[in-house]
């Protein structure tokens, strides 16, 4: 399956999440999408069954790690989550060559530089992401005294 076809397949309650708007996080979802084959076929054989399970839960954990990161208040704990998924593409991107044995090659090529792609771009914007809050800066609010409250510290002030 391609990108494009894939786009179409995920559900609205998916794509109308701001998240969505993230090329990395779709990148992500796709990769562990696709992967799901990947792990399939590298299942059937005991040799490369651990493979299998390590290679999936990393790409798994790319989609996952930038979904939690994109819910955090602050930049630096946003970056933590993005650094997490960024290890893990990394993590991915080599149990698939390990994996090249059994699979295709192009299978192996496809995914190798779509994970690259993935790593080049959290290579970018975790490091924006420390610069970066989300929550508005502190401002001090003054107000002036209402005409009822210089009534009631009157009231109060006598005996």
């Amino acid at each position: 399956m391609n990108y494009p076809d894939w786009q179409k397949t995920v559900p609205d309650n998916i794509t109308q999440d701001s998240l969505w708007k993230l090329e990395v996080y779709r990148l992500g979802l796709f990769v562990s999408d696709i992967a799901w084959q990947d792990a399939l076929v590298l299942n059937k054989t005991s040799l490369t069954r651990d493979l299998a399970d390590q290679l999936y839960r990393a790409v798994c954990s790319i989609s996952a790690n930038i979904a939690e990161g994109y819910s955090r208040s602050t930049g630096k704990d946003r970056a933590r989550f993005l650094e997490y998924s960024l290890g893990s593409a990394r993590e991915a991107r080599d149990w698939c060559f390990k994996s090249r044995h059994t699979l295709k090659e192009e299978v192996i090529n496809h995914r190798i530089n779509l994970l690259t792609q993935i790593i080049k771009i959290l290579s970018v914007l975790t490091p924006h992401q420390r610069q970066k809050g989300i929550r508005e800066d502190h401002a001090i609010y003054e107000t002036s005294p209402q005409p009822s409250d210089s009534i009631l510290a009157s009231e109060i002030s006598q005996p």
